[in-house]
C-alpha cells in the first residue's frame, strides 16, 4: 500500500527566478506524479518543514514538475535559497482539481492575481491542451507593479492562440510600464463573456478572491458558475488536521478549488 506521508526525494534539475520575490522549481521525481490541474503537491524541505503548492506546470508533462513559490516565510525562505542538485521531498497529489469536464463548450474566465497566476497556469495548460473544446479562454490578471508579473515572456504566447485573450494590470505603474494601472477586478467590467454560457476561475491572496467574486457576482455572474482556487491553512492534505475547513468542507480534499455556491453561505470564506 502507498504510504500517503512518504515524500518522494525529487531533484532540484533548475530555479528560475520569475520575480524579486517568486522563483520557480523545476523538479525531477524519481517516477512519473499523475496530477490533475488544481491538484496540490505537499513539499518537504528536510530539517526546515513541509507545505503545499499547486504545480504551475502541464499535467501532460510529467517528465518534470515545475512549482512556482512566493517567498512569503520560513519554510519559502529555504526554498528560494535551492539550487540546482539540490533535493525537495514531495507528496501527493492532494485535492480535487478543477472540474475540467464541466468547461467543455463553455467560456472560461481565469482571473489571477500576483503568485496566483502559478495554480491558473496549470489550468492553461490544461484548456490549451484540448483548445478545441472551449468556445473562448479569457485571461485577465494582475500583480502590484510591473516587476511582480509572473511569466511575463509567455503572454504573448497565449494570447496568440486561437480564442484566446489576454489582459493585465498593475496596482502602481513604474519603470517603462506603459500598460493599464488600477485593480485586476477593473479588468471584469467589460469582458464580453456570454454570461449564459461560462464558468469563471479565480486564484490569488485572500482579500483579492473576495473582491474578485463581489465584481463577477456584479456584473452577472451566479455562483455555481465561479469557482475560487483556495490553499489557506492547508497541513495534512488529507483532511486529518481539521485546519483547513468552511463549513463542512476541508479545502484540502473538497478543493482546493472550490465552487462558490457551496460555500457562500459560510462567514469564514474569505478568512
Amino acid at each position: 500500500m502507498e504510504n500517503l506521508y512518504q515524500p518522494l526525494q525529487s531533484k532540484v534539475l533548475d530555479v528560475i527566478t520569475e520575480t524579486p520575490t517568486i522563483k520557480t522549481l523545476v523538479l525531477k521525481p524519481p517516477q512519473e506524479i499523475p496530477f490533475k490541474a488544481g491538484q496540490f503537491m505537499q513539499l518537504t524541505i528536510a530539517g526546515i518543514g513541509e507545505a503545499p503548492f499547486t504545480p504551475s506546470s502541464s499535467q501532460y508533462d510529467l517528465n518534470t514538475m515545475e512549482i512556482t513559490i512566493l517567498k512569503a516565510g520560513h519554510l519559502t525562505e529555504a526554498v528560494h535559497e535551492l539550487k540546482p542538485g539540490d533535493w525537495v521531498g514531495l507528496r501527493g497529489p492532494f485535492g480535487k482539481g478543477y472540474p475540467m469536464e464541466k468547461f467543455e463548450g463553455k467560456e472560461i474566465l481565469v482571473v489571477g492575481g500576483g503568485v496566483g497566476l502559478a495554480p491558473l497556469r496549470a489550468l492553461l495548460y490544461a484548456l490549451f491542451h484540448n483548445i478545441e473544446k472551449y468556445k473562448r479562454i479569457s485571461i485577465k490578471y494582475g500583480a502590484r507593479n510591473p516587476s511582480e508579473l509572473s511569466f511575463r515572456n509567455q503572454y504573448h504566447k497565449w494570447a496568440k492562440l486561437p480564442n484566446v485573450d489576454f489582459e493585465c494590470t498593475v496596482d502602481r505603474a513604474n519603470g517603462n510600464w506603459d500598460g493599464k494601472v488600477g485593480l485586476v477586478t477593473e479588468l471584469l467590467e467589460n469582458t464580453g463573456i456570454d454570461l449564459t454560457n461560462s464558468f469563471a476561475v479565480s486564484c490569488g491572496p485572500e482579500i483579492m478572491l473576495k473582491f474578485v467574486t463581489l465584481k463577477l457576482l456584479n456584473v452577472g455572474f451566479q455562483p455555481g458558475q465561479i469557482y475560487l482556487s483556495m490553499n489557506r491553512k492547508m497541513s495534512c492534505g488529507m483532511g486529518i488536521c481539521g485546519r483547513c475547513n468552511i463549513g463542512p468542507y476541508y479545502l484540502c480534499k473538497d478543493g482546493p478549488d472550490m465552487n462558490y455556491a457551496k460555500i457562500q453561505q459560510y462567514p469564514d470564506v474569505f478568512g
